[in-house]
């Protein structure tokens, strides 16, 4: 299908926008400017220009021109003219299931009955007390790995994980292997710590593992970060086969593999975790935050001996260490069960909105893990992300593009709608009017 030429000029400003070759407020060309400069009508002209403002890039003012939005503000939801505070929100997962203020609560009166309370005021060591780690350490022997508690690091959620297992194993420069689509949080600490992520692309089950292998021999490689359970934003599962494929690269090019185990929990028997066949050179980094809920802010990291000390210092310059009272809490659910119980009906919750989404979506191209709380939805080659996104937004529905997951320059045409924030019976209703507006900017 040919793309009209006013739609490429959307895309290609698009682009510069985005990349903040202009500053924000800047004044652009007048419509006529851009007419005359592109050789197109005026009428054309007035159109591309609606395009970027419907997209929340640009703003016209009447009698003054069209000037550069604060994208800065778009991303974190501040602008209220395209996000309201209180849209329903299916760019981020918080998934709750009933019960769980409950399961606090008891918590909580069982805490203030037992125990030194005291203790818990106190400085705790920087990769968290002896019996949380082992704690840590039995649940993630259940999850395949064979792990003693020396080699496990309590921190503040997986992000805090992940900054780090960065901040201790890279350097400023470094050249880090991540998929084509890839977790934003990395890609902010990557820009944050000055690393260089260089795309590898991948298909619906994985990696491309080929490619993966010329870049290590064409660049020096130091790392490859990877999700193989259940991948952000796509949904794939590595089969057994590539992660023996990846981790033999990883040894052949002696690259530190960073993997985030983070919706893990969500695959039943999933392969072999990646930090279980190559445990000298993994860092595994996981939460509570999905599993459990987003605000106990619990995450532990897996490193090899030798990474330890340098990891746990980092814990101790970023935040010393994890606060005790919600560690004493996270560690306590890992030891009586509440953790398994409340992923596994997380797991049958996943997979009810995944079937719920795919019957709104029926006829679509869709792609996602049929237990997943997300999935990913590209679109038709004439379809905006940005200005549907943008419609959407004026309808207090919050969606993602894959502008926050692209790690190439080439952003696709697609959203990434997270499942797991809002009821089952809104849930459809808002799917419903997405399908509704990514049918009707199709035939624009």
């Amino acid at each position: 299908m040919r793309i009209p030429r006013y739609k490429r000029m959307v895309d290609a400003l698009a682009a510069e926008l985005r990349s903040g070759r202009w500053p924000v407020g800047t004044r652009l060309p007048t419509h006529r400017e851009l007419a005359a400069r592109e050789g197109i009508a005026l009428v054309t002209a007035s159109r591309v220009y609606a395009e970027l403002e419907a997209m929340g890039l640009v703003s016209g003012e009447q009698g003054r021109g069209t000037f550069v939005r604060d994208l800065a503000l778009l991303a974190e939801g501040v602008d209220q003219q395209f996000v309201a505070a209180d849209a329903i929100d299916l760019r981020f997962n918080h998934p709750s299931i009933p019960g769980q203020a409950d399961l606090l609560r008891q918590a909580l009166r069982e805490l203030a009955t037992a125990g030194d309370l005291d203790a818990l005021l106190r400085y705790q060591p920087p990769r968290g007390r002896v019996k949380d780690r082992d704690a840590v350490a039995r649940h993630l022997r259940r999850r395949g790995l064979t792990v003693h508690a020396e080699q496990v690091l309590i921190v503040s959620g997986a992000q805090h994980g992940l900054a780090a297992t960065a901040m201790a194993t890279l350097q400023h420069g470094d050249v880090v292997a991540v998929d084509a689509l890839t977790y934003p949080g990395f890609r902010v600490l990557a820009q944050s710590l000055g690393l260089e992520l260089v795309a590898v692309p991948g298909g619906r089950a994985g990696p491309d593992l080929v490619a993966l292998e010329r870049l290590c021999a064409q660049r020096p490689v130091r790392a490859v970060y990877a999700m193989p359970t259940l991948h952000n934003p796509l949904g794939w599962v590595m089969s057994a086969t590539a992660r023996a494929r990846l981790v033999a690269i990883a040894r052949r090019h002696d690259l530190i593999v960073i993997e985030d185990a983070a919706y893990a929990y969500l695959v039943e028997d999933p392969p072999p975790p990646l930090a279980a066949l190559a445990p000298e050179r993994t860092v595994y980094v996981s939460s509570l935050s999905k599993s459990v809920g987003t605000g106990l802010r619990v995450g532990f990291v897996l490193a090899p001996d030798d990474r330890v000390a340098t990891i746990a210092r980092v814990i101790r310059a970023t935040t010393w260490s994890t606060p005790a009272l919600a560690t004493e809490i996270a560690c306590r659910w890992l030891v009586d069960g509440t953790v398994d119980r409340l992923e596994a009906r997380k797991r049958a919750d996943a997979s009810a909105r995944q079937a719920i989404a795919r019957e709104v979506f029926n006829g679509l191209r869709v792609t996602g893990h049929p237990a997943s709380y997300f999935l990913w939805l590209p679109l038709a080659e004439s379809a905006r992300a940005d200005r549907i996104a943008a419609t959407l937004a004026r309808q207090h529905i919050a969606v993602s593009t894959a502008e926050a997951f692209a790690a190439t320059a080439q952003v696709p045409q697609a959203l990434r709608l997270a499942l797991g924030s809002i009821g089952l019976p809104d849930l459809r209703r808002t799917l419903s009017e997405v399908r509704r507006v990514v049918e009707e900017d199709a035939y624009r």
